[in-house]
């Protein structure tokens, strides 16, 4: 009877091992999928070639996770050890093994992290520093510095080395071609030549993500091909009476609403003062395009404009020209193209700034000679103030 006894005690053994197994395996289960001990959120950087096994042991470190041996054994079970993504990412409160694993392998691009905003304007040049505040989930500045003047902050440095940090450029409405890139060429985390310069106003202004060692040549062609398509849709919305011929022409215009007002509730109504002028034959005589015909886009002129400068004759400078100057004379943005196919109908024919950053409109010359009056009064005073 001894080897029923044996095989008793044998069964019992396995019995119990398989029931410590699968106890030890519900365990397992349950702190993987189960709440994390993370107390508040933390933002995790991963490096590129960086391997689970790394990540793992640093998420434990950081109390992100209970055990670095679980957290390896479900990845590796849910076949996402292989699908590591670098970048920066945020990590939750009380997340969870399976919810860090798939912040980690499924979304492929930063959530967090510092950011370098690279920032073309039409009169300055801004390299700005920022990083995601956890409690408010936005990004603020920590760093800004104008590269032309200034050294880089030794944070920006810090940043530029950080495997994750994500990079951006932003470009304002009405930059010229030559503005955008020339500093294209000054961005060091670019590689390689601008390439072609595309027409002028054919750069699309707007924010583009990029990621270090990125072509400037992509870049360009990212900004060429947005604003072909902004274009083509605003020239496909043009109004049926619009005296614009081409989407060339609707593109001109634009350039110009957008370097005649920076206010967005205006550029309508200046759009319908031109449209009216082409109208009735009458010169456009808008000053941003004589300051063209003197720099061609390279650089802002700084000053105001002197009357042998309106007189003097360019391609460009519509108070010697009849109709449209030959090219547009910035990147105009979404908006201003938006005005161009669709002005305000208005029987305005003229306009002046207000000396509150707007401008006032008139129908008839008469009224647009007191505007102007008033405005110079109103320059006048600011001189001796």
């Amino acid at each position: 009877m001894m080897w029923k006894h044996i095989a008793s005690n044998t069964l019992t053994a396995s019995v119990v091992v398989v029931a410590m197994l699968a106890g030890v395996a519900l365990w397992a289960r349950n702190a993987y999928y189960g709440l994390g001990p993370l107390e508040a959120p933390i933002c995790l950087s991963v490096a590129r070639g960086a391997t689970m096994d790394q990540v793992a042991q640093n998420l434990q470190a950081q109390g992100a996770i209970s055990s670095a041996a679980i957290f390896r054994i479900g990845t590796d079970y849910g076949g996402q050890a292989k699908q590591l993504k670098a970048g920066s990412f945020l990590l939750e409160a009380g997340g969870s093994m399976a919810d860090i694993a798939a912040a980690l392998t499924h979304g492929g691009a930063s959530t967090c992290g510092a950011e370098i905003v690279y920032r073309i304007g039409v009169t300055r040049f801004q390299i700005q520093l920022r990083r995601m505040d956890l409690t408010t989930r936005r990004y603020g500045e920590t760093a800004a510095f104008d590269p032309d003047t200034d050294p880089p902050p030794a944070a920006l440095v810090q940043a530029q080395e950080e495997a994750a940090t994500r990079y951006r450029i932003t470009v304002a409405e009405g930059a010229t071609n030559w503005q955008v890139l020339a500093r294209l060429e000054a961005i060091q985390a670019l590689a390689g030549a601008v390439g072609s310069a595309p027409p002028e106003g054919m750069l699309a202004p707007g924010s583009y993500e990029f990621r270090a060692g990125e072509a400037r040549a992509a870049i360009v062609a990212r900004m060429q091909a947005k604003q072909q398509a902004r274009l083509a849709a605003a020239w496909e919305a043009r109004s049926e009476d619009t005296p614009l011929q081409s989407p060339q022409d609707l593109l001109t215009l634009a350039s110009i609403i957008e370097r005649e007002t920076g206010l967005p509730a205006e550029r309508k109504a200046v759009a319908g003062v031109f449209v009216n002028r082409l109208r009735r034959g009458m010169r456009l005589q808008a000053d941003p395009t004589v300051r063209y015909g003197i720099t061609e886009g390279k650089a802002p002129l700084g000053r105001g404009l002197r009357q042998s400068e309106l007189q003097r004759k360019t391609p460009w400078n519509t108070y010697v020209i009849d109709g449209l100057p030959p090219t547009p004379i910035a990147n105009p943005g979404q908006e201003s193209l938006a005005a161009a196919a669709q002005p305000e109908k208005t029987a305005f024919l003229y306009f002046v700034a207000d000396g509150n950053g707007g401008h006032v409109f008139a129908k008839t010359l008469h009224e647009h000679n007191r505007n102007v009056a008033r405005w110079r009064r109103i320059q006048a005073e600011q001189r001796s103030d």
